[in-house]
């Protein structure tokens, strides 16, 4: 009967030491409504499941069999790439995905939120008819290159160890942080039905794509705000060809996706933490956008 108890332990033990032994970056599809930290835990927990963990708690980090993290967090109503960083690859998140993101936004015109998106409530109505698609293309040159912006509040920036998005929901008063440089290196207009509008962006890490429009439709002598929101290119994954889907998460297809660290790479001593404002805790870097 030990025998038999032993054989079949055996492959799960397997397979969660191939999990854990995994070391590199990898892409995964985000829909719209979790939080990117609520879509971690479900990949944490169908491949601790797939390895064979009983009642996986990925919330639980001090019992923590599987180290992962996320770089470049997506609001709760986006949707698009989010890379993941698996062992070592937590290490590699802030420097490797430095380059550029692409997203596909599509604003509506008229009218202002609160949050600078659709999950918001409407702050602020105003006439759109009088702007023309070229109007639109011409105010896009002045949110092009390098500029500054002003993050929006409800954001996952933090203000005394808090996020601001839950210092407002709980009631507080909170201040808008400074304007800070960030980088365009492309934004075009690639549809304009009134009162919404699609917009292709190419920018660098800081940016806030709620932040452009709701600047654009104050350009306009109008207001606007983000409808929808998709993340298509982060590094160098890419929403077509790197971004598994919710039932390609199992530890094959991870296998076969992972970009792996090279050996100086996992040799890299991350224990000097980056500014507050861009890492959060453990292994979660938050590139905003």
């Amino acid at each position: 009967m030990a025998g038999n108890i032993s054989s079949a332990a055996a492959p799960i033990t397997s397979s969660l030491s191939k999990l854990q032994a995994l070391n590199g970056l990898f892409a995964i599809y985000k829909k719209q409504g979790p939080t990117s930290a609520d879509v971690l835990n479900a990949l944490k927990e169908a491949l601790l499941k797939e390895a064979g963990v009983q009642n996986p708690n990925p919330r639980k980090r001090k019992k923590q069999s599987l180290k992962m993290g996320h770089g470049g967090t997506l609001d709760s109503a986006a949707s698009g790439v989010l890379v993941v960083g698996i062992g070592n690859g937590t290490k590699m998140l802030s420097t490797m995905l430095a380059g550029s993101k692409k997203y596909v936004a599509v604003g509506e015109l008229g009218k202002a939120t609160d949050t600078l998106d659709a999950t918001g409530s409407v702050i602020l109505e105003k006439d759109y008819e009088h702007i023309t698609r070229l109007d639109l293309e011409d105010k896009l040159k002045a949110f092009t290159g390098d500029i500054m912006q002003v993050p929006p509040l409800y954001s996952a920036l933090k203000k005394d160890g808090q996020r601001l998005s839950v210092l407002l929901k709980k009631g507080h008063k909170v201040e808008a942080k400074p304007a800070r440089p960030v980088t365009v290196y492309n934004l075009t207009l690639q549809e304009f039905k009134p009162p919404h509008f699609t917009l292709d962006i190419e920018c660098g890490g800081g940016f806030y794509v709620r932040s452009l429009v709701d600047d654009l439709g104050k350009a306009l002598s109008s207001c606007a705000h983000v409808k929808e929101l998709i993340r298509t290119k982060q590094g160098q994954f890419t929403l077509e060809e790197h971004a598994l889907h919710e039932e390609q998460w199992t530890l094959e297809r991870i296998l076969f996706s992972l970009q792996p660290c090279s050996e100086s790479e996992q040799a890299l001593d991350c224990t000097k933490p980056p500014e507050a404002d861009t890492l959060g805790t453990h292994s979660e870097i938050k590139m905003k956008t």
